[in-house]
């Protein structure tokens, strides 16, 4: 089997992390990481060109393959919500821009998949990376949930693969 490259991406309007892993079929190899700042004192439309540009070099420098983003949790304040809903559409569209597919995971499943439990600790999360990943030292919590988003995606990906065909056959429409 091949090596594919894998960008998980984090999204979020302060700092979007992203984390870079190979994976052919059997093991994980920790490539990059890290995170894309925006200012605070910027407007919106600003910050969120700093974030497109910044996922965009990531993509530029590592050649990823696939992609992968963490699908958004609805909080109680529906500004922050809709805010981290445009960050994050952001993260969909400059994959899909440079041609790679893009995943989603529910936040829940991304734990689970790396933790064995949904309801993971970020230290639970950063425990288990050491493990997967022995040479990734994330300096942030969204650099090591990225990465933990790329690795979700490496052990869904043959799942997601089969549901895309089915879906492009007009199976289960």
């Amino acid at each position: 089997m091949h090596i594919i490259r894998i960008l998980g991406v984090d999204p979020g309007l302060r700092r979007t992390g992203w984390g870079i892993v190979d994976w052919d079929g059997n093991r994980l190899a920790y490539v990059a990481c890290g995170a894309i700042l925006s200012d605070a004192a910027c407007p919106l439309p600003e910050r969120l060109h700093t974030l497109f540009q910044g996922i965009e070099a990531v993509i530029a420098e590592w050649r990823p393959a696939e992609a992968a983003v963490e699908q958004t949790f609805v909080n109680r304040d529906g500004h922050a919500t809709l805010k981290l809903g445009q960050a994050r559409g952001v993260a969909l569209l400059a994959p899909a821009r440079a041609g790679l597919r893009v995943a989603e995971y529910a936040p829940n499943l991304v734990k689970k998949t790396v933790t064995g439990t949904g309801h993971a600790e970020k230290g639970q999360i950063r425990a288990m990376l050491a493990v997967l990943l022995p040479r990734a030292k994330p300096e942030s919590a969204d650099a090591a949930d990225a990465l933990a988003i790329a690795i979700t995606h490496a052990h869904h990906r043959r799942a997601a693969e089969i549901r895309a065909r089915a879906l492009a056959q007009g199976w289960g429409a």
